[in-house]
């Protein structure tokens, strides 16, 4: 058995009236409510409580993604993974993970991740989500092609660790993702140590 330290990293000073008004803490929750110093406190706050989570002897510490809602305050997790790269110095990191339906291009997410992997010498836990409805009405992006959207990132992703340097044409709706103008997309920088990929929620065939 292994345990990690899971944060959400929420923005606590938010005001509960306001949210309760509003109706939602998510997407048509204004950021007038949100305060920058405070805000910069709450994340040295919670990066110093990961980093202590790795003195403890935790296995991991785990972030995640999610967009617009004083639930989180981790639209792009690879910025505080970055930041926890070198200061965590034994557990893993684990993003769960990035919503590859929300990413207009899943190459920025293999580079990402294999720097990450690079920095902490085969320590990242790449997972990948699909996301939630509310993050798919902020993006402007139709759920109904949310399943086809992931697999084809995630097999990008794939492959973009695995091939060396394969030439990807996308297929369905997302081929606008991986090819602009008939050029064809390279794969980027690899993992140090191979894939470790987790949290991929669909069916295969």
């Amino acid at each position: 058995m292994k345990f990690f330290n899971f944060h959400l990293m929420p923005y606590r000073h938010a005001d509960l009236d306001a949210i309760a008004n509003n109706g939602s803490a998510w997407v048509t929750f204004s950021n007038r409510h949100y305060d920058a110093q405070k805000g910069a406190e709450l994340y040295h706050e919670y990066l110093d409580q990961m980093e202590f989570a790795d003195k403890l002897g935790f296995d991991g510490v785990c972030l995640n993604e999610h967009h617009q809602t004083a639930y989180g305050m981790m639209p792009i997790p690879g910025v505080l993974a970055g930041a926890l790269a070198r200061s965590v110095k034994r557990a893993k990191l684990a993003i769960l993970g990035r919503a590859l339906p929300l990413i207009n291009n899943p190459l920025m997410v293999a580079e990402e991740y294999a720097i990450l992997d690079n920095l902490t010498r085969g320590r990242l836990i790449a997972g990948f989500v699909r996301g939630i409805g509310a993050e798919y009405h902020a993006m402007g992006i139709n759920p109904a092609y949310s399943q086809e959207r992931y697999a084809e990132a995630h097999d990008l992703i794939v492959r973009a660790w695995t091939e060396p340097g394969p030439s990807i044409h996308g297929r369905g709706p997302t081929r606008s993702h991986i090819r602009q103008s008939g050029s064809h997309r390279k794969a980027p920088a690899r993992p140090s140590a191979g894939p470790r990929a987790c949290a991929t929620p669909i069916a295969r065939p």
